[in-house]
């Protein structure tokens, strides 16, 4: 049985990653407005995988016997001045989500909550990749952005990310 406190922060972990979801197709539609429909689609795409990732938090609860409830999502509130400035947020955001998952980590570890653990590690890599693809997205926009085809080049090549449901996610 999962202890009260982590089936409480995992569930809350839920609603954070039903809000990146929001965030992120906040950044598609500014994106969009720029007329960078590239960078739109990278985010819509990364919206899924929030989603997603929402998903397999509330599988796992529920497969263990704990009541899943949801809380209000919030409205994104971040404007942004320049392309660069999502991409940014971004990044921010990703860093928080990690501290997120790692604060449930350690309460599992506390625990001797093994299962919980096991479950959390595909959640640990995954984070480490969205860090390190967001910053990868800031160092291209910081080469390249600032230069009409190079931005050009940098859209289509995001236009190009295709959706993939996660065949590696944790077993639950």
């Amino acid at each position: 049985m999962i202890q009260k406190k982590i089936a409480d922060m995992i569930n809350d972990q839920i609603n954070k990653e039903l809000y990146s979801a929001y965030l992120y197709l906040d950044f598609a539609n500014y994106y969009a407005d720029e007329g960078l429909n590239g960078f739109a689609h990278w985010y819509e795409v990364q919206a899924q995988e929030e989603r997603d990732h929402a998903l397999m938090l509330r599988r796992y609860l529920i497969d263990n016997g704990v009541r899943v409830t949801f809380a209000q999502v919030a409205k994104p509130d971040k404007t942004f001045a320049n392309h660069l400035a999502p991409l940014e947020a971004g990044y921010e955001h990703e860093c928080y989500v990690t501290s997120l998952i790692t604060a449930i980590y350690a309460e599992a570890f506390a625990a001797k909550d093994f299962k919980t653990m096991q479950f959390l590690d595909w959640f640990v890599k995954e984070q480490g990749e969205e860090e390190k693809n967001a910053d990868d997205m800031i160092k291209k926009m910081q080469l390249f952005g600032s230069d009409a085809k190079g931005l050009y080049l940098l859209d289509q090549e995001l236009a190009a990310r295709v959706y993939a449901p996660s065949a590696t996610g944790p077993a639950v």
